[in-house]
């Protein structure tokens, strides 16, 4: 029933694993990622892998163990909001890296002792067909893209049907975003189709078929998003030209540049479960109502649990910097200088300097880019101060 989605059976990997390794653009990807590894040693040691578990821990954990050592100042997984371990849950997550979001998790996880979780991925990003045996290889299922209105609700039950079967069959969990795509911005809030596209394969009402997915929102905080200046180039390709579409091309890049620039500090820090606040939901609500206010309440619990970094403080105060320069009443604010030194100011202008340097536009709009990859280090303050009664 789920064939064309699902991550393939440990018995199907010894055949998956002879494509692999007769792919010369899959293997040459792989001795790039793996220096250490000859090819021969590559062959034996997935060849001897007889779950997707044993290829995690063969070749995705040493080679994320050793992005983390160089491309991060150490990642982190604060997990005490949900005590039960052997519960399968559905991670609900805001969304910063094309790729690395659910794997640093499936690394936390196993350092923590817990089993790896299954990943929706988008077919848009499986442009080879050995990339797309590969992520099902790595416990990823398919999300499909692009289709017509009547594929697109076929296809969104059937992925519903999955993620319910997964988590209540199998005990098995997921990670997936709280919305299609990464909020270039980082204004981060769930969007009521993902809500809507996970309700339909369960049992019950609505409340009930969300509640057998026992949804975790998960907060993801990335000290700095090596893509920031390739989201600022797109808002203003989109913004020049409202028909710009990004080529496969364009996605390539954008995984390339986040797996190996630099992050800085990552923290995903979980917040408790949503079922209890589930069961005091009014279901009487109207449909729309219901779906907005559980939206709001993943909105929230992600926008508490932010680690908030120098970068994010020193982001606010310099946008506000800039609408009060524009203002007749300039008097200048520091609302969060008593959360960065000078010198970590210092450090994050020259690296927006250098990002903004990246940009490879005819005719970049500077001031315009400039405040762009502001807003995405300041979102996450303000979306917080919101969320905790401090805005």
């Amino acid at each position: 029933m789920f064939d064309n989605i699902r991550p393939y059976h440990d018995t199907e990997l010894p055949a998956v694993f002879e494509e692999l390794l007769h792919d010369e653009q899959c293997m040459r990807v792989i001795t790039t990622v793996l220096p250490d590894m000859s090819a021969e040693v590559i062959a034996s040691r997935m060849r001897a892998c007889q779950t997707k578990e044993d290829f995690q821990r063969a070749f995705c954990y040493p080679f994320l163990r050793g992005l983390i050592a160089r491309a991060t100042d150490g990642i982190r997984l604060d997990h005490d909001a949900v005590p039960d371990h052997r519960q399968a849950y559905l991670y609900l997550s805001n969304h910063r890296d094309i790729v690395l979001d659910s794997a640093f998790l499936s690394v936390l996880l196993i350092e923590a002792g817990m089993n790896t979780v299954e990943i929706a991925i988008g077919d848009n990003l499986l442009i080879y067909p050995w990339i797309k045996k590969l992520v099902r290889v790595n416990k990823s299922f398919i999300v499909h893209r692009g289709l017509s209105m009547r594929q697109m609700l076929e296809s969104s039950r059937l992925m519903s049907q999955y993620i319910h079967h997964t988590i209540g069959q199998r005990n098995q969990s997921i990670w997936m975003a709280q919305r299609e795509g990464r909020a270039k911005d980082s204004g981060d809030h769930t969007q009521d189709s993902v809500l809507k596209m996970l309700a339909i394969g369960g049992e019950g009402p609505i409340v009930d078929s969300l509640r057998q997915l026992h949804i975790v929102p998960l907060s993801l905080s990335y000290e700095y998003d090596p893509c920031d200046y390739l989201k600022a180039q797109e808002m203003q390709l989109k913004r020049d030209n409202p028909d710009y579409r990004k080529t496969p091309a364009d996605d390539l890049l954008n995984m390339k540049t986040g797996i190996f620039g630099y992050k800085g500090r990552v923290t995903f820090r979980v917040a408790p479960c949503i079922d209890q606040a589930l069961d005091a939901l009014d279901r009487s609500m109207p449909r729309t109502e219901l779906y907005a206010h559980i939206s709001a309440l993943i909105d929230h619990a992600i926008h508490a649990a932010y680690e908030l970094y120098p970068g994010n403080y020193i982001a606010y105060d310099l946008l506000a910097e800039t609408v009060t320069a524009a203002s007749s009443h300039h008097q200048g604010t520091a609302r969060f200088a008593d959360h960065y030194t000078p010198e970590e100011k210092a450090r994050f202008e020259t690296y927006l300097q250098g990002q903004l340097e990246r940009i490879t536009l005819p005719q970049p709009d500077l001031p315009f880019l400039r405040e762009q990859i502001l807003h995405m280090y300041a979102n996450p303050l303000a979306n917080h101060l919101l969320a905790t009664g401090k805005g």
